[in-house]
């Protein structure tokens, strides 16, 4: 028990990402099949909402979880939103061109391609928090 332990401390934020990616993942795929499956949405308008959906639950346990970052002003809060966002619009734009290209071009079910899909993004999403919107100062 200690070395497991001691093996979730050592990868504590790698451990935490992935579950509350896991979570976020969860969300957007189930914004989707809401509104894409059960609401007859047009499937890239149900694709763009379960995509904003998953940003602000992911900002939210991606700051205050896994890279617990403690905002010491409304600026430096502000400047996490935004490169969080900002980031996360890039890999939502990365998600849109491949239910595009998986749906209109493939042919595969949207439900499916959206699973697809958010495999890559999670991965994605991770390299941004982590080098460019919650990075820790050294010192």
């Amino acid at each position: 028990m200690k070395q497991i332990k001691s093996l979730y401390f050592k990868y504590q934020e790698v451990i935490d990402y992935l579950f509350f990616g896991v979570l976020a993942t969860i969300v957007n795929i189930g914004v989707f099949y809401v509104f894409d499956t059960l609401l007859d949405t047009p499937y890239l308008f149900a694709n763009a909402i379960s995509i904003i959906a998953a940003i602000l639950f992911a900002f939210v346990t991606n700051k205050k979880y896994v890279f617990k970052s403690t905002s010491t002003s409304t600026k430096e809060a502000f400047r996490e939103f935004y490169l969080f966002v900002g980031f996360r619009l890039v890999s939502g734009l990365f998600d849109m061109l491949s239910m595009f290209i998986l749906v209109d071009f493939l042919t595969i079910d949207t439900n499916i391609s959206k699973i697809i899909t958010q495999f890559i993004v999670v991965v994605v999403n991770y390299a941004f928090s982590k080098l460019f919107i919650f990075k820790q100062e050294e010192g």
